[in-house]
């Protein structure tokens, strides 16, 4: 089974080897899509989570136990069409091409089944028109 789910960690945990911790004691492999990791500073990463589903269930128990936060992403990005201004800033990050602008109208243009949710567009939005659908676990 495949999980995506989006971490936060405080900063006095985020020096913890997670993804090591995760293939070692729970037999989860974790595909690192995004990560903001700084000494002293609260991480976030986006990994997608393999594994058998009671190793998942455990792996996601022990993560809340060490005050790691764990939103499970639901594979949506979503546009606000009434917000965006259309600055293509977004454009620049999107490491599948997802978002374009168009050449003709220079409307921004989203691809949905090409995005793989990495979340990059997310902050680089200067207007917030950019979100992603989570389900906070913890």
């Amino acid at each position: 089974m495949k999980k995506r789910v989006s971490l936060t960690f405080p900063r006095n945990v985020v020096q913890m080897p997670v993804t090591y911790k995760l293939a070692k004691e729970f037999n989860i492999a974790a595909n690192i899509i995004r990560a903001q990791v700084a000494p002293n500073q609260v991480g976030k990463l986006v990994v997608e989570l393999s594994g058998d589903i009671d190793q998942l269930e455990e792996a996601i128990d022990w993560m809340k136990s060490n005050n790691i936060g764990v939103a499970l992403t639901t594979g949506e990005i979503a546009i606000d069409a009434d917000i965006c201004v259309h600055c293509g800033l977004c454009t620049g990050v999107c490491p599948t091409e997802s978002l374009t602008l168009n050449p003709v109208t220079y409307q921004l243009e989203f691809r949905q089944q090409s995005c793989i949710v990495c979340e990059q567009c997310v902050p680089t939005c200067p207007v917030q028109a950019i979100t992603t659908n989570l389900e906070v676990i913890w």
